[in-house]
């Protein structure tokens, strides 16, 4: 075993892996995320990322008073005191930031890429896995006061997007908005412990450095309202549209057409006849401490007009969370006209978390058998 080791350890030395390495490290931490991020919800998970954040901070600390020398030189005296333990770890601070940052932007795109599903959401969460491969890169900007503190707001506020509905049971503007207040005061805060000591401060100086945070935390406002921001901790497990939906005991029957031999995978109807009635069934994750209501939003689009979809009904259904799969919901409508049509399954203030489709054709003949799956 230990001659095995030592040969593992002799090809990673090797300068034609060298180069691979962070490649490497990269990948297998962003798979033992995914493996390890189940629930959004489980306290060891939040936990951690506590942990992630507060070690972060420390280190942002350190960094800046490093940068402004307000750090001492080490003394000659004990080994053991503080002062002697901070510089012990100056040399291994830019690599502990990189680890740091990258656990988290790992842990975020896992996680908001569940409640991700459409073009706008999916332009945020491409930002956060462009963070996610950049910061493989940044190591040698981290001495940037500016830089690291924007960073640090940045996945301060990520974190609390989703962790204050945990917390609260609420989601909504007005939580969003108390999330981005705290962030801020967490990041002005972190600058005035950069800064102590300094003589003559005057309040430009923490203005020039919070800056670039504040501005960060702006344009995430600003993408909150436009709903860009997937409605994280809410995520979409299934949905479709169906012939018939029964429920027995604590399970849904539903009712489809196969569809043709080559529709592998088909879980639910793609077209169906506007003489026959309609369910639209999804399934949503809510954490176990969060109540809310969710809309089925059906619109429609004609074949013979319009690049749109018009609304004919939003229907409120009140959920709670906790079960894994998703709180079960279904919504029914009968003679549809002929068109496109599509439920968005939304929050309260019109996120959409998901959205089901079908088409309504006049000339409609079933083609193949019924199957009924369970949910």
């Amino acid at each position: 075993m230990a001659s095995l080791i030592q040969k593992l350890a002799d090809l990673t030395q090797s300068d034609l892996l060298k180069p691979l390495l962070p490649a490497v490290f990269f990948f297998a931490g962003v798979t033992y995320d995914s493996l390890t991020l189940t629930r959004i919800d489980r306290l060891f998970d939040n936990l951690l990322l506590l942990l992630y954040l507060s070690l972060l901070a420390t280190l942002v600390i350190l960094t800046g008073r490093f940068q402004l020398g307000m750090i001492p030189a080490q003394p000659s005296t004990s080994p053991w005191n503080i002062l002697s333990l901070v510089h012990s770890i100056r040399p291994h601070i830019d690599k502990a930031l990189q680890f740091l940052f990258g656990g988290l932007f790992s842990a975020y795109a896992i996680l908001y890429s569940q409640s991700a599903s459409f073009s706008s959401t999916a332009i945020f969460l491409g930002l956060i896995v462009g963070l996610l491969v950049g910061n493989e890169f940044l190591r040698n900007q981290y001495s940037s006061i500016k830089l690291l503190v924007a960073l640090f707001a940045l996945v301060t506020l990520s974190f609390l997007t989703f962790f204050l509905p945990l917390l609260t049971g609420w989601m909504n503007a007005l939580i969003f908005l108390a999330g981005a207040l705290l962030a801020g005061l967490v990041v002005w805060k972190i600058v005035q412990l950069i800064l102590t000591g300094i003589p003559n401060v005057s309040l430009k100086a923490p203005t020039y450095l919070c800056l670039p945070a504040f501005l960060l935390i702006g344009v995430f406002t600003v993408l909150y309202f436009l709903n860009w921001i997937p409605p994280i901790p809410l995520s979409m497990k299934f949905g479709g549209f169906y012939h018939h939906i029964e429920k027995i005991g604590d399970e849904y029957h539903l009712r489809f057409e196969e569809g043709p031999w080559y529709a592998i995978g088909n879980r639910s109807d793609q077209v169906t006849g506007a003489d026959h009635p309609v369910f639209a069934f999804t399934s949503v994750f809510a954490p176990v401490s969060l109540n809310t209501t969710i809309y089925h939003h059906w619109q429609w689009k004609p074949d013979h007009d319009g690049t749109t979809f018009a609304t004919t009904d939003r229907i409120p259904i009140k959920i709670s969370g906790g079960r894994e799969y998703g709180y079960r919901m279904y919504t029914t409508k009968q003679h549809l006209f002929p068109g496109e049509w599509r439920v968005n399954v939304e929050t309260e203030d019109g996120r959409t978390i998901g959205r089901i489709v079908l088409r309504i054709d006049e000339a409609y003949v079933p083609t193949s058998s019924m199957k009924t799956i369970i949910r």
